[in-house]
């Protein structure tokens, strides 16, 4: 069954809470409240139950930057040790609010949310092991672990519980099109999981997207249009369906149309030089040559800085911005 391949949190969430305890262990201001000191000195020696309930009333109490944020890793420690998760939380929240940047809060935390990821996962494979919300976690896992055909199977056993689960058909269609030497069939099958997913989940703007770029590498481009239109108002942040659209709109010889959509583009992406190259095809095309030829030129800066040293630099993009 599922671990995530986190089983080595629950040891190393110990080993992290003793390291930065001992690093941050530190002379206190001698205002600080003596009953918060001798908590954090309780947590340091192992006497967690007793220890919690001053830490926990102390985050409301101690206003010490320093005294503070020992709290806070005595709290965290102390409280994973007792399998308290919502107080290891309380605890995991303030450090990150008070010091979002302190290596020593960073570190602790990445072992404790993987710790508590690990005994989510184990209570759900003990409790639930043959429910759809453990296949389906099992198949997230094997397909980051690049299991295509495990992790499809996972799926399915999904649908067979659950036929109308949001979500279960985009990643289907998502898993078929990233497998390594896919058939020849692919692009129709992935088509057909990606139209399944929006008959149940018609807001499912990655679906959309994907159905417009399977449009467009086929040539379809009123049909690309259509969704990428779609995946566009579903998702106003969606840079990649902006780009897409305009592409597309571009590709049909339509380049004032295709203008507005890839401005959005580049305002959502502006570090996107294909974005860029793209705006700039279309206004030049559009007439509109001075605003091109700025768009041309940070791509060309875009460019040049991300070009390895003595390699000639492409002039057009080799992406779906470029126009056809």
């Amino acid at each position: 069954m599922l671990r995530l391949g986190l089983a080595v949190g629950g040891i190393l969430i110990f080993v992290t809470g003793s390291v930065c305890l001992a690093q941050t262990k530190q002379h206190t201001a001698s205002t600080a409240s003596p009953d918060v000191q001798h908590a954090i000195k309780l947590a340091e020696t192992g006497h967690c139950a007793e220890a919690l309930p001053a830490l926990k009333k102390g985050l409301a109490q101690v206003s010490d930057k320093e005294l503070r944020r020992n709290l806070g890793l005595s709290g965290v420690r102390c409280a994973m040790s007792q399998n308290e998760q919502g107080n290891a939380l309380l605890f995991l929240q303030m450090l990150s609010r008070d010091f979002p940047h302190d290596p020593d809060v960073l570190y602790l935390a990445v072992h404790a949310y993987s710790d508590l990821s690990t005994r989510a996962s184990q209570e759900l494979a003990q409790y639930a092991r043959t429910s759809y919300q453990a296949h389906e976690l099992n198949a997230e896992a094997l397909e980051i672990g690049g299991k295509w055909d495990e992790a499809a199977k996972e799926y399915r056993a999904v649908l067979q519980q659950n036929p109308r689960l949001p979500g279960i058909h985009f990643r289907l269609g998502r898993l078929l099109l990233s497998k390594p030497n896919p058939g020849p069939t692919v692009a129709e099958d992935a088509k057909k999981e990606m139209e399944q997913e929006i008959e149940i989940d018609p807001s499912n703007a990655g679906a959309e997207y994907v159905l417009g770029e399977l449009a467009r590498q086929a040539g379809q481009w009123p049909e690309a249009v259509v969704h990428f239109s779609r995946a566009s108002k579903l998702d106003a942040g969606f840079g990649d369906a902006f780009l897409g659209l305009g592409s597309s709109l571009m590709s049909q010889k339509k380049f004032p149309e295709a203008i507005a959509p890839l401005e959005t583009a580049v305002k959502l992406e502006p570090a996107n030089p294909t974005a860029h190259y793209s705006l700039a095809v279309a206004y030049t095309r559009a007439g509109r040559k001075e605003e091109g030829e700025k768009e041309f030129a940070i791509h060309r800066q875009m460019v040049q800085k991300n070009q390895p040293a003595g390699a000639a630099a492409d002039s057009e993009p080799q992406s779906q911005g470029s126009p056809q």
